[in-house]
Parts: structure tokens; sequence; C-alpha cells
């Protein structure tokens, strides 16, 4: 008992320190710089998850068929903080994403900004190569 009771802090210690596992990843592990997208469509829906937002957008192209796309950016906090709110991206909101195309093909993008209708652009990237930290 009394090396039970000695082993917990030491242990605790461990477990303190050691590395976290996270499923968080870096820009280059998903998305390709080289291919970068603009997208014109509408909000279907955002989601306000960590460590990123993610925003549902459909896009129709010239025959008028649809694509749903997904448009990853920033943390919740770090959107915030770029002046968006919960009502900023309402669904049937029409928007111009940029950004850069998911290396394995699908309809997935990282988001670098938003234009909106009115000419108001917003930065949405959390970890696109041109965010500066904000």
């Amino acid at each position: 008992m009394k090396r039970t009771l000695l082993a917990l802090p030491a242990i605790a210690a461990i477990l303190m320190t050691a590395p976290r596992a996270e499923a968080h990843h870096a820009f280059a592990a998903e998305f390709d710089q080289t291919r970068p997208i603009k997208l014109q469509g509408q909000v279907t829906r955002m989601e306000w998850i960590n460590p990123h937002s993610w925003i549902h957008i459909e896009v129709k192209d010239i025959d008028g068929k649809v694509t749903k796309w997904m448009i990853e950016g920033g943390s919740p906090n770090i959107m915030l903080r770029r002046g968006f709110t919960k009502n900023s991206l309402l669904p049937g909101t029409p928007i111009i994403v940029e950004g850069y195309l998911a290396k394995n093909g699908s309809n997935r993008a990282n988001g670098n900004s938003i234009t909106f209708t009115d000419g108001r652009k917003l930065f949405v990237g959390g970890s696109t190569p041109t965010s500066n930290g904000q």
C-alpha cells in the first residue's frame, strides 16, 4: 500500500510531461499549396468545432449541377477574432471562397478568404501558407 502511494506522484508526473497525441494536422499534410481554388456558392451550414471550423457550401456549375464542398477554416476562437459571428454565414448566404484543394481529390479545401456579395472580405485560414497568425 505504501509503495502504491509513493508511486502515484511519479506516475502523475510522467503522464503530465508526456507529449500529447492530437488529431491536428499541418496544412501540407492534407492540402496542396500548388492547387489554389476559387469557389462561388451558397452556404448550407457552418460548423464551429475545434480544432478547425468547417464551412459547407453548394456550388452550381454552368449546367446547373450542384456539388457540395467543405471548406476548412481557423478555430472558432480565431474566426471570432477575425470578425465572424454565428450569424455571419447563415444557410443561403452567397459567398466566394478562395483556398487550396485537398490532396486526396475530395471536395474539400482549406479556406484562405471569403468574399461576400457586398464586397466585404474575411480571412478564414488557420493553417494556410498565407496565414499571418492572427
